[in-house]
């Protein structure tokens, strides 16, 4: 997919296909939560905007309802935010935690739980993790 930019609002919809999978516009409106709610025209607008930008594909239509169904993964999406995240930090990833530390966005205590939830590389686990071998 091209690098596109996704206002708030259309990533908001977006989650909401990703939660709810294929769906018209009504039910997208309806899932919101009530302090979210919008006109049915705005959130319309809004998957229509997606469709144009590739995130989104019609699937069909039932009656007058178009119904549609994300074109990207959650996953895809996420990623993509992450390098540009990365970009902005010149693509150091040490530059980017240690942003996350400074402004108390993480916790030294985050970053143990992190490091014992990753995976051991094959290289670090089979040489002791020390580089003898």
């Amino acid at each position: 997919m091209k690098k596109v930019r996704f206002s708030k609002a259309e990533t908001r919809i977006l989650e909401q296909y990703w939660k709810l999978g294929t769906c018209c516009v009504r039910e997208i409106l309806d899932s919101l939560p009530e302090d979210e709610r919008v006109a049915y025209t705005t959130v319309q607008t809004l998957v229509y905007r997606l469709e144009q930008k590739g995130a989104l594909r019609k699937v069909r239509k039932i009656g007058n309802a178009q119904l549609f169904e994300p074109a990207i993964e959650q996953s895809e999406y996420r990623s993509g935010l992450v390098r540009d995240l990365l970009d902005l930090f010149g693509g150091s990833s040490r530059l980017l935690v240690s942003n996350l530390l400074e402004t108390g966005e993480i916790t030294l205590k985050d970053l143990k739980g992190l490091q014992s939830a990753a995976p051991v590389s094959k290289s670090s686990s089979s040489r002791g993790g020390k580089g003898h071998a």
